[in-house]
């Protein structure tokens, strides 16, 4: 047992019964039980607790801090175990507890928390919904759309044009930021396979993405219109997107519908 699995299984123990079931005596969270309350499988428990399992990710550690109701000096522990360590030369990835408040007064709306480099660590059940559960699928922004890994997003020209410019001016600030992160230098590197990144990456520009109006195709509901604004967090640059009906559209009846279908 590494130690990662060491810690995952001490905190699961010391959850009192009240945690899960309040008639249980025997103290402690099984295997099972935390499984179900983080969101992952009873098998992928065991091979973490074990040592067998690869890392996991930033979004998974979340869920497992939740689940085990850490502290934000635990949390941070559980991330730097992970990898997921926020050193000043590297993209920071923990998401304060301030922040799941933030989202859980928002969940009305599809939200998705992204890192510097536009790489996917959170997100509500509405947004897996309207855009398909992303725990399976490519997880970077920039790598989706230069590579064409969302099909059920449909932009205009000039949308498609914005969005785009707006994307790669923030991914060279975040150059700036962070140089020294190789995680950062590997997805230029990546991305400079797409002409269309290649010409946008030579302007050189530099700015913050705010704001987009996207249309997402969704294959029961229909079209839906969105507008996304993002919200950045002081010091560790993470982005939250938030994306709300476009007025004088049918988006917000078609969100709801969604939310009643995901809830069953």
């Amino acid at each position: 047992m590494n130690e990662l699995g060491a810690v995952l299984r001490a905190w699961r123990d010391r959850r009192g019964p009240e945690a899960h079931d309040p008639a249980r005596r025997v103290p402690g969270l099984r295997r099972e039980e935390l499984a179900t309350l983080a969101g992952i499988s009873i098998e992928y428990v065991v091979r973490l607790e074990q040592g067998r399992a690869p890392t996991p990710s930033a979004h998974v550690c979340s869920s497992l801090a939740r689940a085990l109701k850490l502290s934000g000096d635990e949390h941070a522990h559980l991330l730097r175990l992970a990898g997921h360590a926020a050193d000043p030369g590297r993209v920071p990835r923990q998401i304060p507890e301030s922040l799941h408040r933030i989202m859980a007064q928002l969940a009305v709306n599809p939200l998705a928390l992204y890192d510097a480099t536009w790489q996917l660590l959170h997100w509500n059940p509405l947004f897996a919904a309207m855009c398909g559960d992303p725990a399976t699928a490519e997880r970077n922004a920039l790598i989706c759309h230069f590579e064409g890994l969302w099909p059920w997003l449909r932009l205009s020209k000039a949308e498609r044009a914005a969005f785009e410019e707006s994307m790669v001016a923030d991914l060279r600030a975040t150059t700036s930021r962070y140089p020294d992160d190789p995680e950062v230098a590997a997805l230029v590197a990546r991305l400079r396979g797409n002409a269309r990144f290649r010409e946008l990456w030579a302007l050189r520009s530099v700015a913050d993405h705010q704001s987009a109006h996207k249309t997402i195709e969704h294959p029961v509901v229909g079209d839906i219109a969105l507008d996304t604004d993002v919200l950045a967090t002081q010091g560790s640059n993470l982005r939250l997107v938030v994306y709300t009906p476009r007025p004088g559209t049918d988006a917000r009846d078609k969100l709801d519908r969604l939310s009643r279908a995901s809830a069953r």
